[in-house]
């Protein structure tokens, strides 16, 4: 069987063609060095570390969004305990064939906890 071997028109620079870039123009800027601190500071607080990055999405979006989930995941928790609650109570429901005011008392302190990290995290989406 024979290799395939494919010449690259050129000359022996390598390239057969230059790609066309999506982004072919270029912008540059100077800044002083407190700026730059503060562009780096607010980079750093939208969790971006890429600067390139961060100045496009901030030259077309006007702002980067940054989102601490912790809150979310805290609901998230409460709510996967809810349910795991909701399941047991339906289980001994379908085995005596009644519920108890305790189970129900229980259910309703969970979701009472889940309404307060509601509040908690549309807090902080109001702030965005």
């Amino acid at each position: 069987m024979a290799d395939f071997v494919q010449s690259i028109p050129g000359g022996d620079t390598g390239h057969a063609t230059k790609k066309k870039r999506s982004r072919d123009n270029i912008l540059s800027f100077r800044v002083t060095d407190k700026e730059r601190e503060m562009i780096d500071r607010r980079m750093a607080q939208a969790g971006m570390k890429n600067r390139r990055a961060y100045l496009l999405k901030m030259a077309v979006d006007g702002r980067v969004i940054s989102i601490e989930l912790d809150s979310v995941r805290e609901m998230v928790r409460l709510l996967s305990n809810a349910t795991n609650n909701v399941n047991q109570i339906a289980k001994r429901a379908n085995q005596t064939g009644s519920i108890y005011a305790a189970d129900l008392d229980e259910l309703n302190a969970r979701y009472d906890e889940i309404w307060g990290q509601m509040k908690v995290v549309l807090q902080k989406l109001s702030k965005l």
